[in-house]
């Protein structure tokens, strides 16, 4: 079975009649303490994002509301995923070049960092990606 590029993560939820909790702690759902965080909404109908890689940063991405496909590849392998459940996320490392597309019209995607904003760390373009993270 081949290994996946990236991490699925079950996220614990707790609730009763009066609504639901969903926990991200350090050291459960989330691998690493976390440096900073953003959301992803109000993306235009068609519209595609991402197109990049990162040379260190660690991220863990949900989708809170609505949904999501990330097409994500390390320059060998290519996996589709569809973030559609506020109860799952998904851990990407360093050596990932990832696309979202698909975004549906309520789509709220919440990215937690382990670093701050550092342009240095993007590769944006795909050739240098595979340059960067080559594989066998």
């Amino acid at each position: 079975m081949p290994v996946s590029i990236y991490q699925s993560v079950e996220i614990p939820r707790r609730g009763d009649a009066r609504g639901q909790l969903a926990i991200a702690e350090l050291g459960q759902a989330l691998p690493f303490p976390v440096r900073r965080v953003y959301w992803i909404h109000d993306v235009a109908a068609r519209s595609e994002r991402g197109y990049h890689a990162h040379r260190q940063l660690r991220q863990f991405v949900v989708c809170v509301a609505g949904s999501v496909e990330l097409e994500l590849t390390d320059g060998k392998t290519k996996e589709t995923i569809l973030l559609d459940a506020f109860s799952r996320g998904v851990v990407l490392g360093a050596g990932v070049w990832r696309v979202l597309r698909n975004f549906s019209p309520d789509c709220i995607l919440v990215v937690l960092a382990d670093r701050e904003y550092d342009e240095a760390d993007y590769i944006r373009d795909y050739a240098e990606f595979l340059q960067a993270f080559p594989h066998a």
